[in-house]
């Protein structure tokens, strides 16, 4: 008995409804000797994408595979390289060379990709799709997932996901960049993700070109809206001294890690540190004169906060370079003699991990974690304000001191040069994302009004 045949019926798209009439997925039926096959959707350009493959192929007079439904080219191509086997070819490739913090933002997008490249036909939860996905796309995971829900999701992607192919049409793309702008629970993710998304997709797509397995990348010839993105900080958020100097002290007040984390968040208010930077820091890294004193912070290297699976060492954080400086390059930030007096008390204190670091974890030596420092400041701005400034944007992250301690510097009359120089910015971005909060004279000029109106 022949395994294929000429013999094939194609019908129309239907739509699959809810009980509240909203469409929920789109359905290719045909049948092939009489055998009917089904295929489901997400969306229709897909399922229009695939429905047209397969009369195309009809009206060339290919032949149809009796056991699979598919044309025998389609299945030679879903054999070449399906899209799930090509995101780990391409993760595969950019590892080495990626950052731990890029790794992971390469294997989010995949994952956020891919999620539009499936059948809809009994699909797995998202939550457990999302999983399954990321120990997949993980080129350091050889072994299989061993959670139940994450290992039937990895075997219904293994024969759910679309060929490469499909990304030839421009349609499908744009339901993929639509995809890339969704968190899990139908919210919008922010504009800065969007932008990283869309750059490994345009990325991968080259890639798919170089492999041969696109004639052109259709992102090319899409005009795709981009979310806007605002740089500037909102002023709200940003403490003046003496309520900084209030939210320190709360912080010695929090028991186990409160008083070991004084420092920390000094060196993001009275110098302007990311955190990563301060969680990198070093005893070698500091100048200081014995007390009450001018010093110097040499900075070298930061530490961001990776999974382990990230990481070749299979750490929380790896040190890389400062942010935009090339590897190797550093900068110098003055120690006013307040943080000079609390870094003093640091080491007097608490001493340093083994290879240097001021900070270290609570029960291991490795970075301070973000959950842990995060959980302190929520602590201090209870115990610091009212609850109507606690409910307010002011100081709402760690972060906001570093926004407090530039835009200090920038209203104290710093030349904005060496202000961009001590915190690592351009001046162009400084002016920029620090505008809001700079005074320039504005008491003064409601000064100036309210005299004119007497």
């Amino acid at each position: 008995m022949t395994s294929t045949t000429y013999d094939v019926r194609i019908w129309k798209i239907t739509q699959r409804k809810n009980t509240k009439g909203k469409v929920t997925s789109y359905a290719v039926r045909w049948a092939v000797a009489g055998k009917p096959f089904y295929e489901s959707f997400k969306n229709f350009a897909l399922a229009d994408s695939f429905r047209s493959d397969l009369m195309s192929a009809a009206r060339k007079g290919e032949a149809f595979v009796k056991a699979s439904g598919r044309p025998v080219s389609m299945v030679r191509t879903n054999e070449d390289m399906n899209w799930l086997d090509f995101a780990k070819e391409y993760t595969a490739m950019k590892w080495p060379n990626a950052s731990a913090s890029h790794r992971r933002g390469i294997v989010q997008s995949l994952t956020s990709i891919t999620t539009a490249l499936v059948s809809q036909r009994n699909a797995p939860p998202q939550r457990a799709l999302h999983d399954a996905l990321s120990w997949e796309l993980n080129p350091t995971r050889t072994d299989p997932p061993t959670e139940p829900k994450m290992a039937e999701a990895t075997r219904w992607l293994a024969k759910s996901t679309y060929h490469v192919s499909a990304l030839s049409d421009p349609e499908v793309v744009r339901q993929i960049t639509d995809n890339i702008g969704t968190k899990l629970d139908g919210g919008r993710v922010a504009p800065d993700t969007f932008r990283l998304r869309r750059v490994i997709l345009d990325n991968a797509l080259d890639y798919a070109v170089e492999r041969n397995l696109l004639d052109a990348n259709p992102l090319d010839s899409l005009k795709l809206k981009t979310p806007k993105r605002s740089n500037a900080i909102d002023k709200r958020s940003v403490v003046n001294p003496i309520q900084a100097r209030t939210l320190l002290l709360a912080v010695r007040e929090i028991q186990r890690a409160g008083p070991h984390l004084v420092a920390f968040f000094g060196l993001m208010y009275h110098a302007g540190l990311r955190p990563e930077e301060a969680a990198g820091l070093k005893k070698a890294n500091l100048s200081l004169p014995e007390s009450g004193g001018w010093g110097e912070l040499h900075l070298e290297r930061a530490m961001p906060e990776v999974g382990a699976e990230w990481t070749d060492a299979q750490a929380r954080g790896e040190g890389r370079g400062l942010k935009h400086r090339d590897d190797g390059t550093g900068r110098t930030v003055p120690c006013s003699p307040e943080l000079t007096d609390l870094l003093h008390e640091h080491l007097n204190r608490y001493g340093t991990a083994r290879d240097g670091r001021l900070f270290r974890g609570e029960r291991r030596e490795g970075r301070i974690s973000s959950t842990v420092y995060g959980r302190v400041w929520a602590h201090a701005r209870e115990k610091a304000f009212v609850s109507t400034v606690v409910d307010s944007p002011l100081a709402k992250r760690p972060y906001d001191l570093r926004h407090a301690c530039v835009s200090m510097w920038l209203n104290a009359g710093v030349e904005p040069p060496r202000v961009a120089e001590w915190a690592g910015h351009s001046v162009r971005v400084l002016l920029e994302v620090y505008a809001k909060c700079l005074d320039s004279g504005e008491q003064l000029a409601r000064q100036r009004v309210e005299q004119a109106l007497r």
